[in-house]
């Protein structure tokens, strides 16, 4: 009696959702046949049940009359687009319709009544359409079944538990950029321009292994999780800064072709949290033919002298030039302008190897396909180009581009001056290119003028420098010390060659030290300065990802932080050039040789702490987002000749990190002993796991002994935990601080004794619970007798 009851009830409430809804006054989670939404009546067709998401009509933009069928963020302040049913096909925003007829299939007609698009389900009138939470519109038959769904054609966006897979790709909305997986199983974004197509990432000088990625799964399955994991069956690994559970979180292949990890925050902006390129100007195709880009903190597209924009307001069309040639001209009449440390990437016409600079012009010479030349003089390298794209300008590119031009047109090239912050301001964010910026025109000033004025003031500039110098350093008789100083400062962080770091240290001669991630070995340069070299062993990223990172890292600068001089990237082989720190690591005296070591004082170890505590801080709250040690030990913390500490390998987690399956922050890192509980358990890692070493740290410098791996105290062996609340006990009595190194024989300071293991102690508490390395140094301040040298950075 019950099911016939409800039999005869189920066709009475098909036909109350029948009814158009052009007039409801909220929206639906889910309609059956017959459903429509006319685009003059209303924007939302359907929502999400948790109204995380929203679908139905969408504005191209203000003061237009075209629409999109999409599926948005509801509460995103910017209504992100997420899908979109009629890319490329907008209708007109009166009178278009959307529309799931009676036979089941979702349909989107224009004002005129043709089908703009269609889910081509044709299930009958049993049929149901719904938006569900995780944003994936989907039909479905009578038995529940889901006949289709928007997941399955993604437009430039993936969400958490969408799958990216062998027939599908993300397509920017500029039409010119694919995220897809390619022949050979690895996932690869590809410029497929109105010229050219290329593929831009991974980088296209390495293979697959090379560039931390294998070809031997063909699943073809890419994914982001709701812990803020994006993970291909390639390797590929990308992991959000804010990872965790319960956030809102998006995968977009940009404008600008660069793909993207998004967060969104609870003020309801996307914050970028993940991206595949670093260094924006390796998209190719972003400047156009003939264009070349720049990119210090924004991006900038210029052209090659004797070039022009092709469209003032579409860099995408290029530059074209200003000058006809043909191939009966004699090579006199042609002269190169020099673009400095520039390439246009590709379309080699010849290439060779040794040869001079002279010989390489004359190659070009020669040739009336040749448009333009890059030499790299370190190694003898030339390559003609007869097409100019992909045209890059890096201040650390170990070459330059030479543009051939009639010498009736012999304009001359100034590349911008390159000014790379050391350091990020708290809360930046980073700037992405929109496609308004894209159309600036920047060409309408008179070049000429501004390069010849740039000229002048450069040369005024560089006398007054000079003349400066000389009245500072000779004229004042400034100390010899201090002016060593100053060129050490100013002194540029530079590429080598493999050849001269195997001179440098004697074919790896004289070993200094192992660790997890390389040998260092000591090495005396050409300048006669002697540096200590780490051959880093299992990094995998692409040569332009390990340049633009160990670039970066290089330019921090801070009194306890070991300053980088260099780095080697030539094909397999990854090295880096640190400063030289002559009294080694603080393991050496804290647990070496006790008939030979030299004993620590009391002040040095205070002072050693405080160093350590203010290094680890600038890394933290100073510097940019991303520098989390991650193994902070005393092999990790070096002295200077005067017991300065200086924490070494602070990049290296970062370096680990990019591209590589087996270097990321979902495997443990650091040293057993030292390492956060968070490790073990799985939780998201942030700058709190070094509070915690720190912390163990702290103890073994009071202690003098290697408390991490336990301890004997009164002939009780104790693990690391037992020692803890040994030592809680101890601080809960007040009395002696029996863990104190007991061959001080008593000299130290019994407050600042307290406060180092009051402080030791609270960073091994619960994550939350823990100070920040801020905190830690403000309180260690307190106490601090020495006169105060705060620390510098450039």
């Amino acid at each position: 009696m019950a099911a016939d009851k409800h039999r005869l009830l189920y066709p009475i409430f098909l036909s109350l959702l029948s009814v158009p809804l052009c007039s409801r006054a909220s929206p639906w989670q889910a309609v059956g046949t017959g459903s429509s939404l006319q685009v003059d009546h209303g924007e939302i067709f359907l929502v999400s049940p948790d109204t995380t998401f929203s679908c139905g009509f969408y504005s191209s933009g203000q003061g237009t009359n075209a629409y999109y069928f999409s599926i948005w963020f509801t509460h995103s302040t910017d209504r992100t687009v997420v899908w979109t049913a009629n890319r490329g096909s907008p209708v007109n925003g009166h009178g278009s319709k959307i529309y799931f007829n009676r036979q089941g299939n979702l349909l989107l007609t224009d004002v005129n009544g043709s089908t703009v698009w269609q889910s081509k389900t044709k299930w009958g009138k049993h049929a149901s359409v719904a938006l569900l939470n995780s944003g994936n519109l989907v039909v479905r038959a009578s038995t529940d079944q889901v006949v289709w769904q928007s997941f399955d054609s993604p437009t430039d966006t993936l969400l958490p538990s969408q799958r990216l897979t062998r027939e599908m790709r993300l397509v920017s909305q500029s039409g010119y950029h694919r995220l897809y997986f390619d022949n050979d199983n690895v996932l690869r974004l590809l410029y497929n321009g109105p010229d050219i197509t290329s593929i831009y990432w991974p980088s296209p000088d390495y293979n697959a292994l090379q560039n931390g990625r294998t070809r031997f799964n063909s699943s073809k399955i890419a994914v982001l999780d709701n812990d803020g994991i994006f993970w291909s069956s390639d390797g590929f690994r990308m992991i959000a800064s804010d990872s965790g559970f319960g956030i809102k979180r998006r995968i977009t292949i940009d404008y600008d072709g660069n793909l993207r990890m998004y967060s969104l925050n609870a003020a309801g902006n996307w914050i970028i949290t993940g991206e595949a390129l670093l260094q924006l100007c390796y998209v190719h195709g972003l400047c156009g033919k003939g264009g070349i880009c720049e990119y210090s903190q924004s991006l900038k597209c210029t052209c090659p002298p004797g070039y022009n924009m092709t469209d003032p307001k579409d860099w995408n069309k290029g530059c074209s030039p200003t000058f006809n040639t043909n191939c009966g001209q004699p090579r006199e009449d042609f002269t190169f302008i020099k673009i400095p440390h520039g390439d246009f990437y590709g379309f080699d016409l010849t290439s060779n190897q040794s040869i001079s600079f002279e010989e390489c012009k004359r190659i070009c010479l020669d040739s009336c396909l040749c448009l333009s030349f890059t030499y790299k003089a370190g190694q003898g390298l030339c390559y003609t180009k007869n097409q100019l794209y992909n045209g890059q300008v890096y201040p650390y590119f170990p070459g330059d581009s030479y543009i051939k031009l009639p010498k009736k047109i012999t304009p001359t090239y100034s590349a911008s001056n390159h000014s790379t912050l050391t350091c990020s301001p708290k809360n930046t964010k980073v700037m992405l290119v929109s496609k308004d910026e894209y159309m600036k025109n920047s060409d309408n000033i008179n070049w000429t003028y501004f390069y010849a004025f740039a000229t002048i003031l450069g040369a005024v500039e560089l006398l007054f420098i000079m003349t400066g110098w000389y009245f500072l350093f000779k004229m004042h008789n400034i100390p010899k010390s201090m002016e060593e100083g100053y060129k050490m400062i100013t002194s540029q962080f530079r590429r080598f060659t493999y050849r001269e770091l195997v001179e440098a240290t004697g074919k790896f001669k004289e070993e200094l030290g192992k660790g997890g991630s390389g040998t260092v070995y000591r090495g005396i340069l050409a300048d006669k300065k002697i540096v200590a070299i780490k051959k880093l062993t299992d990094v995998r990223q692409g040569e332009e990802e390990f340049w633009a990172e160990v670039t970066l890292i290089g330019r921090i600068n801070h009194i306890n932080l070991v300053r980088m001089w260099g780095f080697c990237s030539e094909g397999k082989h990854r090295l880096l050039v640190y400063e030289y720190v002559e009294n080694e690591s603080l393991d050496k005296y804290l647990f070496g040789d006790r008939r030979t070591e030299t004993l620590l004082s009391w002040s040095q170890r205070f002072k050693i702490a405080l160093g350590t505590a203010r290094g680890l801080a600038y890394l933290h709250h100073e510097c940019l987002e991303w520098v989390v040690h991650c193994d902070v030990k005393p092999e990790n913390i070096l002295l200077t000749r005067d017991f300065e500490a200086k924490i070494a390998d602070f990049g290296l987690s970062k370096l680990s990190k990019r591209d590589s399956p087996s270097f990321n922050f979902t495997h443990m890192r650091g040293t057993m002993g030292y390492m956060a509980p968070e490790w073990a358990l799985n939780l998201p890692i942030n700058a709190k796991v070094d509070v915690y070493s720190y912390g163990v740290v702290l103890l073994e410098i009071v202690a003098g002994s290697r408390v991490s791996s336990g301890i004997t105290i009164d002939e009780e062996e104790m693990d690391f935990m037992q020692f803890v609340q040994e030592v809680k006990q101890m601080l809960a009595r007040g009395g002696n601080l029996d863990i104190v190194d007991a061959r001080l024989k008593g000299h130290f300071s019994h407050e600042q004794a307290t406060v180092m293991v009051k402080i030791a102690v609270s960073c091994l508490e619960e994550r939350s619970k823990r100070p920040t390395m801020d905190q830690i140094v403000k309180d260690l301040m307190v106490y601090n007798d020495e006169d105060d040298h705060p620390a510098y950075s450039l």
